[in-house]
């Protein structure tokens, strides 16, 4: 539906947060990781338009009248089958197919294995840690990026040291567990990582949630950067460790299964 397409047309904030504010869906990209994917797909141009109250105001004939045909003037429009827009979601792809300003495609839903692919579902798979699976439906790894912050600098002692990132607020987040992962600093360098999603529970550090990655044979400071990271394959459970030695022996089997999935993942 949008490969190639001259424009796409988005909102920004989520519609839900403003429509019914605190049960709006944790996110699956930041609008800059939209805009990227979306214009590695050929598409000319994304339109993004601010999503408020008046123009949750809209009814869907204003939102053809004056949106699609006044402002974008559109001749073609895609758009999925459960598409709804304007008041109340009082517009659907149906009113679009019967207005005749425009030719309109709607597109039947994509099922992946016999199950409808969307966001909701791909959130749940994410959120209970099926990470390799979420992938798959994306047509990419899910990615997460933030800005990298200090820690408590404990795993450097332990002799692997991470790069700290807070989980971005409204967005999903993989269950709490290990991960392989694919990371990429803001120098465009890629590495290995094996990635801690938790509250760590072998110390008691107070910081809450994190997503501690360590970055295999890689030197260098990255506090203040942005850190991308990959999430490839779960590979366990967060648990408490009977002492230091038992915790830096799992982590070394973390670092060598991580380079085993990345490796067959190429």
């Amino acid at each position: 539906m949008i490969r190639g397409a001259d424009t796409v047309v988005t909102f920004e904030p989520h519609p839900q947060s403003v429509v019914a504010p605190g049960t709006e869906p944790r996110l699956l990209t930041t609008l800059e990781q939209k805009a990227d994917l979306i214009a590695a797909l050929g598409v000319d141009e994304l339109v993004v338009i601010p999503f408020d109250s008046a123009f949750a105001a809209r009814t869907a004939e204003d939102f053809i009248d004056h949106v699609l045909i006044e402002r974008l003037q559109a001749t073609h429009v895609s758009v999925g089958e459960n598409f709804r827009f304007g008041h109340r979601a009082g517009g659907d792809a149906d009113m679009l197919a019967a207005d005749g300003r425009f030719e309109t495609r709607v597109v039947p839903l994509l099922e992946v294995d016999g199950e409808v692919v969307s966001s909701s579902h791909i959130r749940g798979l994410i959120l209970g840690g099926a990470v390799e699976y979420a992938g798959r439906l994306l047509g990419a790894p899910f990615t997460i990026a933030g800005n990298v912050v200090h820690g408590d600098e404990r795993g450097r002692t332990l002799g692997y040291p991470t790069a700290n990132l807070v989980p971005p607020e409204g967005y999903a987040v993989p269950g709490h567990g290990v991960y392989a992962a694919r990371a990429r600093t803001a120098a465009g360098e890629e590495r290995v990582a094996a990635v801690n999603v938790g509250v760590r529970p072998m110390f008691v550090t107070g910081r809450g949630e994190l997503i501690e990655a360590y970055l295999v044979d890689f030197e260098g400071d990255l506090y203040g950067t942005v850190l991308e990271i990959e999430f490839i394959k779960r590979l366990r459970d967060v648990r408490k460790f009977p002492g230091v030695e038992a915790l830096v022996a799992q982590l070394h089997q973390d670092v060598e299964l991580a380079r085993r999935v990345l490796s067959s993942a190429q």
